[in-house]
């Protein structure tokens, strides 16, 4: 069981517990999927009655009954093979119970980072399609910081850094989530996007999961737009779109 949602990124706490499925996929070994109230304060899956264990070893439990039960119901839907690719919450709560529990500060300063040089502060110049739909994209998020969380953000042309006023950056780290479930969703969103800020935003209810995705890729779709669609691409980004859904739902849950 503890291979089985194993992951891989040394240099991240979220992320040495987010590791790729192996290929080989297990049989599934067990006939119903439940959630059982763990009596202090969490709701456990329960694979034929017996508890579910992360890579880690600790319980897979969520904080919530209805999180919980989202969880269940990826078991439950695994067929003949259990795919992780298909369970995008159970490996989000791995992760967050494996990774961001005792490394929140770690965490935290990883989705700090992102604000230094963060996706939505970096404008085209040329060609002006595409700057447009930057600002009609972005500006209404920056707006939103500033007027919520007090923090104003400088823009940049193209590349080169910006370095951003400290006033802004402690206004915005200080809307980080201290919940482990929720600042972990805001990692995960930040890292699938490369912004802190659209993560902020849709941890606050500013964006919608549909509002943040598409925030996060106006270049590329105006590139697939100009060149083509890449099937490759479109795939990664469904695989990601589904963990950005998967954190959305916990940000709204717990």
């Amino acid at each position: 069981m503890r291979d089985l949602l194993e992951s891989s990124h040394p240099h991240s706490p979220v992320e040495a517990a987010r590791r790729a499925a192996r290929p080989m996929l297990q049989r599934r070994f067990y006939a119903t999927a439940s959630v059982a109230d763990t009596g202090e304060g969490g709701y456990a899956v329960r694979l034929d009655g017996k508890p579910v264990r992360t890579p880690a070893g600790r319980v897979l439990a969520a904080p919530t009954r209805a999180l919980a039960e989202v969880v269940a119901a990826e078991w439950e839907a695994q067929s003949e093979n259990i795919d992780p690719a298909k369970m995008p919450l159970t490996r989000l709560a791995n992760a967050i119970i494996d990774g961001v529990g005792e490394h929140a500060g770690a965490v935290a300063g990883e989705v700090a980072k992102y604000l230094a040089c963060d996706l939505i502060c970096y404008r085209a110049g040329a060609p002006s399609g595409l700057a447009e739909r930057q600002t009609r994209a972005w500006d209404p998020i920056l707006a939103w910081a500033r007027e919520a969380l007090g923090a104003r953000f400088s823009l940049a042309e193209g590349v080169v850094h910006v370095a951003q006023p400290e006033a802004a950056l402690a206004a915005a780290r200080a809307a980080l989530p201290i919940d482990a479930w929720r600042l972990g969703a805001v990692h995960v969103v930040t890292t699938l996007t490369g912004s802190a800020l659209i993560a902020l935003a849709l941890a606050h209810g500013r964006l919608t999961a549909e509002e943040a995705w598409q925030a996060a890729h106006v270049d590329e779709d105006w590139n697939m737009e100009q060149w083509g669609r890449d099937e490759l691409a479109l795939s990664r980004r469904a695989t990601h779109f589904a963990e950005l859904e998967a954190a959305a739902l916990v940000l709204c849950s717990v």
